[in-house]
C-alpha cells in the first residue's frame, strides 16, 4: 500500500483518522478533474456525447463494483437525496423498524412522514434483538446503517441475507455511507431490497456524488413521482417507459462529480479491491486490540465478532485537542472522539495515536 499513500498529500501533514468525516482526494484524480474541465474549456458543446459517455459509464462501473445490474443503478448527489425520493413512493401505512440514534438522514426520513414506527436499542445481540421483533409484530420495513456513523458498530451482512430468506415480503433498506468502499460487497446477493450511500467518504469520490442500488423485488412496492427530462434521456415520447432507478435522475447530472465516482471506483479496482477489504481487516483488528488495552472502548463495541474501521474512543475536551496538537485528524462525536481508518493507514499510525494517548507525545 505505500505506493499508493503516495498519492495523498495530506498524509504528509499527519496522522489522517478521518475518513468518516471526509476521505482524501489524491493527485491522479484531481489530474483527471483537470483534463476534463480543460476538455470542456477548449471544446465546449462538443464535449456533450463524451459527458453522456462519462454518466453512463459511471453507472456500469457502480454496478459492476458492487454486483448490481446496471439497470438497477442509480446516481444521485447524496444518500439523503436518495432515500427522500425512495419514500415519497411508500405507502405511509407502513410498519418501520429503526435503529434509536441511527443517522439523523436515515432516522429523519422516516420520521418526517407518517410512518408507524418501532425502535430498537443498540445492543451486542442487535441481530436477535431484530429477529425478535419481526417474530413477534408486522414489520414492512427494516432501514438501518450498515456502520453506525457514531462508533462503527457493523451489522452482520450473513444475519441480513438469512433475514430476507426467512422474511421475504420484508423491505430492507441500508444506509451503505460510512460503509461503501471499506470492504468487499455484493448487493445482488446480500438480501438488501435498496442500498443508498454518498461517495465522499470512504470511495474518496468528493462532494456531489453517490448512488442508489435496488433489487428487483422493490419496484413494484413503491410509486415514485420524480420525473424530469433528462430520466427520459431528452426524448419527448419516452415519458411513460422511464424505469424505476432513472426515476432518482430527472435533472442533467454533472460528468465532472460523477466521473470522478468513476475514476475512484477503478483506483480501488486498480489496488485491488481484496487488498483494501484485507488491509482495513488488519486495521480494524489492530484499533480494537489497542483501543481495548487502555478500555476506551464501549461493551457494545467491545463484545462484536465484527467491527469496521471506525471507532469511538473514551476521551475529553482535552484529549481531543491533545490528538490535534500532535497532528492527528479526527472529530469529536457523541461523548468521545471518533477516529477511522482507511486503507491509506497503517498500524504503525495506530500505534502513534496509542503512544499520544497514554504519554501525550
Amino acid at each position: 500500500m505505500e505506493k499508493f499513500r503516495k498519492e495523498f498529500p495530506v498524509l504528509k501533514k499527519g496522522i489522517y483518522a478521518n475518513t468518516a468525516v471526509y476521505g482524501l482526494l489524491y493527485d491522479s484524480l484531481l489530474d483527471w478533474r483537470q483534463e476534463h474541465d480543460l476538455d470542456f474549456i477548449i471544446y465546449g458543446s462538443d464535449m456533450r456525447d463524451k459527458a453522456l459517455k462519462v454518466i453512463a459509464d459511471t453507472r456500469s462501473t457502480v454496478g459492476r463494483f458492487f454486483n448490481c445490474k446496471r439497470e438497477n443503478v442509480a446516481l444521485v448527489s447524496n444518500f439523503s437525496t436518495g432515500l427522500n425520493v425512495l419514500l415519497e413512493g411508500l405507502n405511509s401505512n407502513k410498519k418501520i423498524l429503526l435503529v434509536e440514534n441511527d443517522y439523523p438522514s436515515l432516522n429523519w426520513c422516516f420520521e418526517k412522514r407518517e410512518f408507524d414506527i418501532e425502535y430498537l436499542k443498540m445492543t451486542i445481540d442487535i441481530e436477535d434483538q431484530i429477529h425478535k421483533v419481526l417474530s413477534e409484530k408486522k414489520i414492512d420495513v427494516l432501514a438501518l446503517s450498515l456502520v453506525q456513523w457514531l462508533d462503527g458498530f457493523t451489522i452482520d451482512l450473513e444475519f441480513l441475507k438469512g433475514l430476507k430468506k426467512l422474511h421475504p415480503d420484508l423491505i430492507i433498506i441500508a444506509d451503505g455511507t460510512q460503509f461503501c468502499g471499506s470492504t468487499t460487497f455484493d448487493f445482488d446477493n446480500s438480501g438488501i431490497d435498496a442500498l443508498g450511500a454518498s461517495a465522499y467518504k470512504w470511495l474518496l469520490a468528493g462532494y456531489g456524488n453517490g448512488c442508489m442500488l435496488f433489487s428487483d423485488e422493490i419496484k413494484e412496492k413503491f410509486s415514485l413521482h420524480n420525473i424530469g427530462f433528462n430520466a427520459a434521456n431528452g426524448e419527448l415520447d419516452k415519458r411513460d417507459e422511464i424505469r424505476f432507478a432513472k426515476q432518482f435522475e430527472p435533472g442533467h447530472l454533472s460528468s465532472l462529480i460523477f466521473g470522478s465516482m468513476k475514476f475512484s471506483i477503478e483506483f480501488f479496482e486498480k489496488i485491488g479491491i481484496d487488498k483494501i477489504t484485507e488491509q482495513n481487516r488488519k486495521l480494524s483488528e489492530k484499533a480494537m486490540v489497542e483501543f481495548q488495552k487502555l478500555g476506551l472502548l464501549s461493551d457494545v463495541v467491545s463484545g462484536r465478532k465484527q467491527h469496521s474501521t471506525i471507532f469511538n474512543i473514551k476521551a475529553n475536551e482535552a484529549t481531543y485537542q491533545k490528538l490535534i496538537d500532535n497532528d492527528v485528524f479526527c472529530a469529536q462525536r457523541g461523548d468521545g472522539v471518533r477516529l477511522s481508518f482507511h486503507f491509506y493507514n497503517t498500524e504503525a499510525e495506530i500505534d502513534a495515536i496509542v503512544k499520544i494517548l497514554k504519554t501525550g507525545k
